[in-house]
């Protein structure tokens, strides 16, 4: 951890509470409401915050699976979306989440015409809009957690 811990204190609750009320309580507000008001199906959702997760190194975020309605992804989900190119386990709309979400991460100027092609032919304007804004408060988050080292500590939602 590159941030200095009160003895005692939780680290995310110090960082993201103590350090910056005024900030992190809106961050905090705006990660949760990704899960409690999602309209995503659980595979894609779950494909593209994986995707992010592998890209960001967030170790918990790693280990993390959201549960909805007593379900959650299968054991071999998380290798399907590290192979998400060629996986045999996903349908277009779960594929196009992982694509998606290591595009963004990785090489936004590089969406071009062709993918969003494939993204139109399967997601409404609207599921777009969530997913983008989904994958921006993962990949934001995720890092921030990760660079300042407490991405071990990292407590996830608890709603789904």
């Amino acid at each position: 951890m590159i941030i200095d811990i009160p003895d005692g204190h939780d680290p995310l609750g110090h960082v993201w509470g103590d350090m910056v009320p005024g900030i992190g309580a809106a961050a905090a507000n705006f990660s949760l409401a990704v899960y409690e008001h999602t309209t995503l199906g659980l595979r894609e959702f779950e494909a593209a915050r994986l995707r992010t997760a592998q890209i960001n190194g967030c170790a918990l975020c790693l280990d993390w699976r959201t549960e909805r309605d007593g379900r959650k992804v299968e054991a071999e989900f998380a290798d399907a979306v590290t192979a998400w190119r060629t996986t045999g386990a996903f349908d277009d709309r779960t594929r196009l989440a992982a694509e998606y979400a290591e595009r963004y991460a990785l090489d936004h100027h590089g969406l071009d015409d062709a993918f969003w092609a494939r993204m139109t032919a399967h997601y409404s304007q609207v599921e777009i809009v969530e997913l983008t804004m989904s994958i921006g408060a993962w990949l934001a988050f995720g890092r921030l957690n990760h660079v300042l080292g407490i991405d071990g500590v990292c407590a996830l939602p608890t709603h789904t």
